[in-house]
């Protein structure tokens, strides 16, 4: 009976699995093989990174505005300019407006106190608008 027993010292390397075909060495990549490989495992983190800034950069603040709220405040002032500017008894150039976090503000000057409840009345009729501040002086 011929068995053949090796003891572990006797394994050559032959006998051990070819982990060459399996992994490649980093030799036998190109520059851009290991970029590719570098970008593709990288890419949740870098994904999750970038929405973080945007999360962090659009947040607001007491004293600073997201921007979504800017966007929004800049679409109330539009609308209660043109609301201004369409009613008979208002000069649109006369009524500055200004709005910050839904407030909007009424500055400039008015022929009369009327003049003023019809500019006051109409900002707050446009949808979004928080509270006025009447800030307008009669000529």
């Amino acid at each position: 009976m011929n068995t053949d027993i090796h003891s572990h010292s006797d394994r050559t390397h032959e006998d051990d699995l070819d982990l060459s075909s399996i992994y490649p060495s980093p030799v036998e990549l190109s520059l851009g093989q290991i970029i590719a490989k570098a970008l593709l495992k990288n890419i949740p983190l870098f994904l999750i990174t970038i929405c973080l800034i945007f999360m962090v950069a659009c947040t607001s603040t007491p004293k600073q505005e997201s921007t979504g709220e800017y966007i929004d405040d800049t679409v109330i002032t539009t609308r209660v300019k043109a609301a201004i500017a369409s009613d008979d008894l208002l000069r649109a150039t006369e009524v500055n407006v200004e709005t910050y976090k839904g407030v909007v503000q009424l500055s400039g000057f008015v022929s009369s106190v009327e003049a003023q409840y019809q500019a006051v009345k109409l900002a707050k009729e446009v949808k979004g608008v928080k509270s006025v501040t009447n800030d307008m002086h009669v000529k």
